[in-house]
C-alpha cells in the first residue's frame, strides 16, 4: 500500500461513508494519514452517576433521556431538562435560560456531559452541563476502566518491524485514545480502525520526508514516519504534542517556500515605473477633507517608492475601519494616472480597483468621485448590474450610466484610466491598454487565481496593492502574505472618538434600547444585526435560539420602536433590492436597519452611530470588530451593544476582549489565542489546516519556519538539490488553493 492509493482500493465503503469522507476531503491513504486527531481522551477517568457528590465538577458519559422544555417553578425562567443514564444509574440535567437545548438532542443521543453537581441530598442534578456528542462505541469504551489495546487501536501498536525499531520495544496499554473530527456517516472509531489498517499494510513505510534532515535536527522535530505514528498512537501525550509541532512547522514552512519562490519571481519581472511629480501628489493629498495621519503619509511614501522601481510592487495595507485606506489607495491611483506610458507624450497609465461586493464597489466609486472631483480624470464602474462613468454632463460630482460596450471600449483605448468593479474586472472582455496598478480590497476574499488573471492581462506585471480591514494576527500575516510587504495604518484621523462597546445581559436589554431611543431622537440611525434571515425550521433545532432578521424587525416595529422606520437587509436579496434599501438608509428614509452580517463589509453611512448585535457569540471577534466598524464613520460618539444568547464564561471572556482591545490588531491576537482547535476556520478562509492555525499561536515557530524557507530559497531558488521538497510543493499546488 502507498500513500497515493485511493481508499476505495483497500476499504469496502458504504455510500454514507463515501459521502462523509468526501465531505471531509479524504479520498486517498495520504488524506487519511493526515486526518489528525482533534484530541486524546482519557479512558476510564470519568465519574459514574452512582458516585456523584454535591459540589463536584464532573464529566459523565452516557445516553440522554426525556429531554423537554419547561419553565422554572418560581421565576418562570425558560429552561431545558432531561436525564443522563450510564451503567450505574441516571441523573437529572438542567439548563437555565437555554430552552433550545432540549430541541437540539434526541432521546438516546450518546454524549459526554461536563458540569457541576448541584441540588441537595437525594435530589442532585448537573447544572448547565456542556454536551459533546459521542458514538455508542466511544461510550462503551469510556465505561471500560482498562480498555484493551485491541479495542483502542484495533490491533498491535506498531505493526511493522521498522516502526518497532523506531520506538521503544516496550508497549504499555494506553489509557487514552484518539478522537477524530467526524461527520454524519463516519465515526471516530472508524478512523482508528482505518489508520491501524493502513499503517499495518505499510503506508507509512513508503512516506518520504520533504523537510531536509538538518532542519529537523536544528529544531528537534521528529521525522515524518515517527511523527505519523506519534500523531495517531502516541505512548505519551508529549509525543502527540511533538508530532503536532512538526506538522505545524511543515505547513508553515511549505507555505513560506511557495511565497518565497513566488516573491523572487516577481522581483525579476518588469513593471511600469510610476513617477508622478511630488508636487502633484502633495497637491492631491492637500485636497483631502481631513489632515492625513502620520501612518497614511508613511504608507503613501512606501507605496510610491515601490512603484518607482520598475519591478512589480506587492504590498498589503492593513488598517482598522475608518483608518483611511481608501485615501491611500486613491493617492496611489492618482500617481499612476499622472504618469505617462514609457516613451509616450500622451495618455496615462491605468488602475483597476477590485472589490468583493457590488455594494463595496459602488461605495469606492463614490469615494473616488469625491477625491478626484477637481481633477480631469475619467473613472469607470463595472458590476454585474450596470456600468457608470465619472465625470458626467449632468453636473459637478455626478456620474452617469453608460453601456457596457462603450465602457469597455474606453478602457481598452485608455480613455478611462481608473476602473472600479467586482469580479467582473477579470472577465476576458475587459482589456486595459496600460494597466499599471491593481488595488484589491479585502484581498483574502479573492483567490490567487483571480489576482493572477488581472496581472496576466498585461505584458508588464502591474503593481499590486491589497487592502484589508479584517484584523489579522501578525503570525497569520507573516504566513499567508509572505509574498507581500506589510504596511499598517495604526492611527485614526484626528477627532475620531473611540466607540463605546457594552455587553448586554438579558435583563439589561431595556437600558440598551433606551440609549438607542436617545440617539434616534437626536437624528442618528442604527443597525440591528441578527444571525439568521428567516425563522428556523423547528426540525433544525440548533438554530432555534438564533434571532432572525424578519422576525426581529417585526418585533422591534411592533413593540420597541413603533414610531421609527425599520427595514431589512440580507444576502438573499437581489443586488437591486440591496441597493435600494442602502440608498434609503443612506438618505435617512430608514432609521433602523435590521440585517445579517451582509453589512460586515461595504456599508458606509456616517449618520449611523449605533449597532446592536444579537447572538454575538455566533460571530468571530474579527467579524464583530468589522460589524462594529460600520458605526465609526463620523466624529459623533458611536455605540456597539453585543447581546450573547449564552452566558457561559468562555463566551463572556471572548466578548470582554472586544470591549478592552485598543484596536483590531490587538483584538486579532486575542481572538487567535482564545480559540481552540477546529474553531479557527483556517481551511475555509485562508487555506490552512487546523494544526497550521494552531501553530500561528507560536510566533517563534512561525518565524523559524519563515527564516528556514527564505534561506533555502536564496541558496537554491529552484530547489534542485531538494527533489522531495520540489515534489511536495507540486503536490500542494495541485491540492491547495488559497481563497
Amino acid at each position: 500500500m502507498t500513500s497515493n492509493d485511493q481508499l476505495s482500493e483497500h476499504f469496502r465503503l458504504a455510500e454514507p461513508q463515501k459521502l462523509a469522507l468526501k465531505k471531509l476531503g479524504i479520498t486517498t491513504v495520504h488524506d487519511l494519514l493526515y486526518h489528525f486527531p482533534a484530541r486524546f481522551d482519557q479512558a476510564g477517568g470519568e465519574s459514574n452517576v452512582g458516585q456523584l457528590q454535591l459540589g463536584q465538577e464532573v464529566t459523565l458519559v452516557g445516553t440522554l433521556e426525556k429531554l423537554e422544555t419547561k419553565k422554572s417553578w418560581k421565576s418562570r425562567i425558560p429552561m431545558s431538562e432531561g436525564y443522563l443514564r450510564d451503567q450505574s444509574g441516571r441523573v437529572k440535567l438542567m439548563w437555565f435560560n437555554q430552552p433550545y437545548i432540549a430541541k437540539m438532542y434526541a432521546d438516546g443521543t450518546h454524549v459526554k456531559a461536563t458540569g457541576k453537581v448541584t441540588g441537595s441530598a437525594g435530589k442532585l442534578y448537573v447544572a448547565n452541563p456542556q454536551l459533546e456528542k459521542m458514538s455508542s462505541d466511544e461510550v462503551t469504551l469510556f465505561a471500560t476502566q482498562k480498555p484493551s489495546l485491541e479495542k483502542v487501536l484495533g490491533g498491535p501498536r506498531f505493526p511493522s518491524e521498522t516502526l518497532r525499531q523506531t520506538f521503544s520495544q516496550e508497549v504499555s496499554v494506553p489509557q487514552f485514545f484518539a478522537v477524530y473530527p467526524e461527520t454524519k456517516g463516519i465515526t471516530s472509531l472508524w478512523f482508528r480502525h482505518a489508520i491501524k489498517k493502513v499503517v499495518a499494510e505499510g503506508a507509512i513505510e513508503t512516506a518520504e520526508d520533504p523537510i531536509p534532515p538538518e532542519i529537523l535536527k536544528r529544531y528537534n522535530l521528529p521525522t515524518l514516519k515517527t511523527a505519523l505514528v506519534w500523531i495517531h498512537a502516541p505512548e505519551k501525550l508529549k509525543d502527540f504534542e511533538a508530532a503536532k509541532k512538526r506538522f505545524a512547522f511543515e505547513e508553515v514552512f511549505m507555505i513560506q517556500l511557495e511565497r518565497g519562490i513566488e516573491r523572487r519571481k516577481q522581483l525579476k519581472e518588469k513593471s511600469f515605473a510610476v513617477d508622478a511629480p511630488k508636487k502633484a501628489v502633495d497637491d492631491f493629498i492637500g485636497t483631502f477633507p481631513f489632515q492625513a495621519t502620520n501612518a497614511q503619509e508613511k504608507a503613501i511614501e512606501a507605496i510610491l517608492q515601490d512603484m518607482r522601481s520598475g519591478h512589480p510592487m506587492s504590498r498589503l495595507l492593513e488598517g482598522d475601519v475608518g483608518s483611511g485606506k481608501t485615501a491611500v489607495a486613491a493617492t496611489a491611483a492618482y500617481a499612476a494616472v499622472r504618469t505617462r506610458p514609457e516613451n509616450q507624450k500622451f495618455g496615462t497609465l491605468q488602475v483597476a480597483y477590485m472589490a468583493p461586493t457590488e455594494i463595496l464597489a459602488k461605495q469606492h466609486f463614490e469615494s473616488f468621485i469625491k477625491y478626484f472631483e477637481t481633477f480631469p480624470i475619467n473613472i469607470g464602474l463595472i458590476t454585474g448590474s450596470g456600468c457608470y462613468k465619472f465625470p458626467s454632463k449632468i453636473g459637478r460630482g455626478k456620474s452617469t450610466t453608460i453601456s457596457r460596450t462603450q465602457l469597455l471600449k474606453w478602457v481598452a483605448n485608455g480613455e478611462i484610466p481608473v476602473l472600479i468593479g467586482t469580479h467582473a474586472l477579470i472577465q476576458k472582455s475587459v482589456k486595459f491598454k496600460h494597466l499599471a496598478l491593481v488595488v484589491i480590497d479585502e484581498q483574502h476574499r479573492f483567490g490567487t487565481a483571480q489576482r493572477q488573471k488581472l496581472a496576466q492581462k498585461e505584458v508588464r506585471v502591474p503593481h499590486l496593492l491589497s487592502m484589508t480591514a479584517t484584523p489579522i494576527p501578525r503570525t497569520l500575516a507573516l504566513t499567508i502574505y509572505g509574498d507581500l510587504d506589510l504596511t499598517l495604518l495604526d492611527e485614526m484621523p484626528a477627532g475620531r472618538k473611540r466607540i463605546i462597546t457594552e455587553i448586554v445581559k438579558p435583563d439589561k436589554r431595556g437600558d440598551a434600547y433606551a440609549k438607542i431611543h436617545e440617539q434616534l431622537k437626536e437624528g442618528r440611525q442604527a443597525y440591528v444585526i441578527c444571525p439568521r434571515i428567516d425563522e428556523p425550521d423547528p426540525d433544525k433545532a440548533f438554530a432555534l435560539q438564533a434571532k432572525s432578521v424578519k422576525a426581529e424587525a417585526k418585533r422591534l416595529k411592533e413593540k420597541v420602536f413603533p414610531e421609527y422606520e425599520i427595514d431589512i437587509l440580507h444576502s438573499k436579496m437581489t443586488p437591486k433590492e440591496k441597493d435600494l434599501v442602502m440608498k434609503r438608509f443612506s438618505d435617512h428614509e430608514i432609521d433602523i436597519l435590521v440585517a445579517t452580517s451582509v453589512v460586515e463589509v461595504g456599508v458606509n453611512v456616517p449618520n449611523a452611530t449605533m449597532i446592536f448585535i444579537e447572538g454575538a457569540e455566533r460571530f468571530g471577534l474579527a467579524q464583530l470588530h468589522q460589524l462594529r466598524g460600520r458605526v465609526v464613520r463620523s466624529n459623533h460618539q458611536a455605540y456597539c451593544f453585543v447581546c450573547p444568547e449564552s452566558r457561559g464564561e468562555t463566551t463572556l471572556a471572548r466578548l470582554k476582549a472586544l470591549v478592552t482591545a485598543k484596536n483590531g490588531f490587538e483584538l486579532a491576537e486575542q481572538d487567535l489565542l482564545q480559540r481552540g482547535p477546529g474553531e479557527l476556520s483556517g481551511r475555509k478562509q485562508w487555506g490552512i489546516s487546523d494544526i497550521g492555525m494552531e501553530a500561528l499561536k507560536n510566533l517563534k515557530l512561525v518565524e523559524a519556519a519563515r527564516t528556514e524557507a527564505l534561506t533555502l530559497v536564496q541558496k537554491d531558488e529552484n530547489l534542485k538539490k531538494y527533489p522531495l521538497l520540489q515534489h511536495a510543493l507540486f503536490a500542494r499546488a495541485n491540492a491547495v488553493h488559497f481563497e
